[in-house]
């Protein structure tokens, strides 16, 4: 009988998706393999790299419709992509080493940062009482990575090398705390932001035993929600360090979220099927 009980288990964790209620916003295929770092402007229009070809961002508006938002100068591939409290999109672009900033008024795109000693910049987080980005900067290669802030004036300043392969990035909503992942070493680590913006008091928040993570988003009330590249999950971490929930989509390599205004729902970017898929939270 014990063989009969599992299949029903089995069967039972495939259908959770579908129970909570998990729906596709886009037509398998209309992004990338690249698909990563989805963001929301100030009025609701959503954001990821890589739409259609590689060195793209997409935009989909209010009412679910899709088009190209901007090419990025040749030779550019942007990962994240998150907005700043004086509204301009700032796009880490891996290929480049540099942190683009992108003018809505115009689709017009400079070079904000630039620093030739980062081995990829990768995803994004920025401060909304400092305007500082702080940016993650993984080596793939040798499982390694890096920790960057870019000042307000394009100023760019290592924080920590030799990590493990830094990668999801996150403030919370005070500002006060930085998360910071490590892929491949699957632990999750917190910083005290101190009020010059710098992170310190580096602590071991959160580990797991197998896959790894990749983009990482915090909810008003300080819990995480951390891509489990390779699960096919997001799982949701309390302020202290507590594994709350899972939530299971229909492909597995989930590599970014971005959690809407009201935070009724998040929208996972899902690179092996190259759409969004919605989770309600």
């Amino acid at each position: 009988m014990w063989y009969i009980l599992a299949i029903f288990l089995f069967l039972g964790t495939q259908s959770s998706a579908q129970s909570r209620g998990v729906r596709d916003l886009l037509p398998e295929g209309s992004f990338t393999k690249g698909m990563e770092g989805p963001s929301f402007d100030a009025n609701g229009n959503l954001y990821a790299v890589n739409y259609q070809k590689q060195g793209t961002i997409g935009v989909i508006d209010k009412d679910g419709n899709v088009s190209l938002y901007v090419s990025l100068p040749y030779g550019s591939v942007g990962n994240g992509i998150r907005f700043g409290k004086d509204g301009f999109m700032y796009v880490a672009d891996y290929t480049g080493h540099n942190i683009l900033k992108i003018d809505p008024s115009n689709r017009s795109i400079t070079v904000f940062a630039h620093e030739p000693k980062m081995n990829q910049p990768n995803d994004l987080a920025i401060s909304m009482k400092t305007g500082i980005i702080y940016a993650s900067d993984p080596n793939w290669s040798d499982s390694t990575g890096k920790l960057w802030i870019v000042k307000k004036d394009g100023t760019v300043v290592l924080v920590e090398d030799g990590m493990g392969t830094t990668n999801g990035i996150e403030v919370n909503s005070e500002g006060t705390l930085l998360y910071v992942n490590e892929s491949v070493q699957r632990k999750v680590w917190v910083y005290d932001i101190n009020h010059h913006g710098i992170p310190v008091n580096k602590r071991l928040f959160y580990e797991f035993e197998d896959y790894g993570m990749d983009g990482m988003r915090c909810d008003s009330k300080g819990n995480l929600y951390i891509t489990r590249h390779g699960k096919g999950s997001v799982v949701k971490i309390s302020p202290k360090g507590r594994l709350v929930r899972e939530y299971y989509v229909k492909g597995k390599n989930t590599t970014n979220i971005a959690i809407d205004k009201n935070e009724r729902r998040a929208y996972i970017t899902v690179a092996d099927r190259g759409c969004f898929e919605v989770i309600k939270l």
